[in-house]
């Protein structure tokens, strides 16, 4: 069997595992088991279960349909402003929703934050590697519009600012009662879109001219088997 197919293998096995015991309940060893390999073989794959997972989510991302489609335009500053209300979206709908996976997969990262970080690290190369290009692009290209101005030395950090900022604010309205109320979750979105899109650089007039247009937008629909 070529390493690639067993890594496959067991990224397979690694899923019916978190899916049946969650990531607290699934170790390794139970993971080696399911792939019928020992567990020295899986190390040579994956370093630990923080690892497995993380790359779990970053095979799940890039089989998303939104986020495809968003990678698939070219960078511009309509791109950029997409960008960033797919992200806040994305949490507060983890946050607002009844999608207990989902919400305890951010459980799991902000809780990596006070633990040994291993998770937190591990995803966060996963997601810099799959959206950091086309942010900086994008943010480029806005700048070389007249769009945006230069705030940052580093643009990566723009978006981890960005990131971080609606991490925050879902995390708010976790608790049954909720920590902040920042309004209704229409002028949330807008606030916050607006909050970040003017830290990392656009002018009120792109904002305005992007915004509105883009916050209208249904997000793309998932997959369905009906639908395939």
């Amino acid at each position: 069997m070529t390493s690639d197919l067993r890594r496959q293998l067991i990224l397979g096995a690694a899923k019916r595992c978190f899916a049946r015991h969650g990531y607290a309940g699934t170790t390794t060893k139970s993971v080696a088991a399911a792939a019928a390999i020992s567990e020295a073989l899986l190390f040579k794959h994956f370093p630990s279960k923080a690892a497995l997972y993380a790359e779990i989510l970053a095979e799940e991302c890039e089989a998303d349909r939104e986020l495809e489609f968003l990678l698939g335009q070219a960078p511009s500053t309509a791109t950029l402003v997409k960008l960033i209300v797919g992200m806040v979206r994305h949490f507060l709908q983890i946050a607002d929703g009844p999608n207990e996976e989902e919400e305890q997969r951010l459980r799991l990262m902000v809780t990596s934050h006070l633990d040994d970080g291993e998770f937190a690290r591990l995803l966060y190369v996963k997601i810099a590697e799959l959206i950091g290009d086309k942010f900086i692009a994008s943010l480029q290209q806005a700048m070389a519009a007249g769009d945006a101005v230069w705030t940052a030395d580093a643009p990566l950090d723009l978006f981890w600012f960005a990131h971080h900022t609606v991490l925050m604010a879902a995390l708010t309205r976790f608790p049954a009662t909720r920590c902040l109320s920042y309004g209704d979750g229409a002028n949330l979105d807008r606030q916050l879109c607006q909050f970040i899109l003017r830290g990392i650089g656009l002018t009120d007039a792109a904002i305005a001219n992007h915004l509105d247009r883009e916050l209208s937008q249904r997000p793309v629909e998932p997959v369905t088997t009906e639908s395939a």
